[in-house]
């Protein structure tokens, strides 16, 4: 039987942490990737990203965070490398290969894209502990990171139903894909329990990863500027890097953007838009990152399902913009929402 763990406050406690500013582009890497730079003892994390890459403002963005941590608590040498456009499982499980060939580890594929290579891997590499985010394979030295993205979806769904003055939301997902269903399941569920009035249009990108549903600002500003034309005056994006544009059609109409996986309204490359972005449903990556390195450094390595949700601060949603508290009853309504999922009186969907 795969064991099933929730990890405790402390381990997870970064969903605070201030992100570093990133550019877009290139690898970024402490050690050259031609093997044999160092020892094992001297290598750490390293994380292999996914789709849209570093300096997405967002999922990506909140992994380098949680290395950023490692790297300095531990002070070893990590790695951090991009993905490539149009690449297959096979590019995928040579470049976690060769990080755990140098002796990186753990070695963690940020995204569910990473999947089958993961699996491939692991194997290979017995010694070494690998995690993924998002998805969940099977292996002895395989941590999954898994999140209950439904719950902080349906935090903003609540929040959503108290801003808007039009009664319609909008929901701008990334792909059309299980993951991404969590995000419009739980942010409808939350709209809905709180004003059954409300309508919410939901619309996805694309089909496939590979279309560019989550590396496509101009597709995100595409959709969200269709949703607002139907009275959308609240949209929420789960779309990674495609989320950029949807909070830019969002700020551009006056209307409330929320944004997903980190704290959007802190991000340096979205402070034009900051005043428009009410909330961001939290996920924290980084957490999850941290932890997984702090276990391979106490030599305890995490192995199995890891379960990051309400209860332990593995989501959550953001109150930095000090317009939230101006908006009548919508603070009060939240922590109540957020009392009844960890209560257990609220079972969020998941469809």
């Amino acid at each position: 039987m795969r064991r099933i763990s929730k990890l405790t406050r402390v381990a997870v406690g970064v969903a605070s942490l201030a992100l570093a500013a990133t550019a877009c582009g290139g690898t970024s890497s402490d050690n050259n990737d031609g093997g044999g730079g160092g020892s094992k003892e001297d290598l750490g994390l390293a994380i292999a990203y996914d789709i849209g890459g570093k300096g997405d403002q967002s999922f990506n963005d909140a992994a380098f965070a949680g290395l950023e941590k490692a790297k300095k608590e531990f002070d070893y040498k990590t790695a951090d490398v991009e993905p490539t456009e149009g690449e297959t499982d096979a590019d995928k499980e040579q470049r976690l290969a060769s990080l755990a060939r140098q002796g990186y580890d753990p070695v963690i594929g940020v995204g569910f894209a990473y999947g089958p290579a993961m699996k491939a891997v692991a194997e290979k590499y017995p010694d070494t502990t690998f995690g993924i985010v998002d998805s969940v394979v099977e292996g002895d030295n395989v941590a999954s990171l898994v999140f209950a993205e439904e719950q902080a979806s349906y935090l903003a769904g609540v929040a959503a139903a108290k801003a808007t003055k039009s009664k319609v939301v909008g929901f701008v997902g990334g792909v059309d894909i299980p993951l991404i269903h969590k995000f419009e399941a739980g942010y409808t569920q939350g709209v809905k329990d709180t004003d059954p009035k409300v309508k919410v249009i939901p619309q996805y990108l694309t089909q496939t990863a590979e279309e560019g549903g989550f590396s496509s600002p101009d597709k995100g500003k595409a959709a969200a500027e269709g949703q607002i034309e139907k009275k959308a005056d609240v949209v929420y994006q789960a779309a990674g890097l495609s989320g950029q544009g949807v909070i830019e059609a969002a700020a551009k109409a006056k209307v409330w953007a929320i944004g997903v996986d980190s704290d959007q309204y802190q991000q340096e490359a979205l402070a034009a838009y900051k005043d428009y972005i009410l909330t961001s449903a939290l996920k924290d990556v980084g957490g999850a990152v941290y932890a997984l390195a702090k276990s391979v450094e106490d030599g305890k390595p995490l192995t199995g399902t890891q379960v990051f949700d309400l209860k332990v601060n593995g989501v959550g949603l953001s109150e930095s913009n000090p317009k939230m508290a101006e908006v009548p009853g919508l603070t009060d309504a939240v922590a109540k929402a957020e009392e009844g999922i960890v209560g257990g009186s609220i079972e969020v969907k998941t469809e």
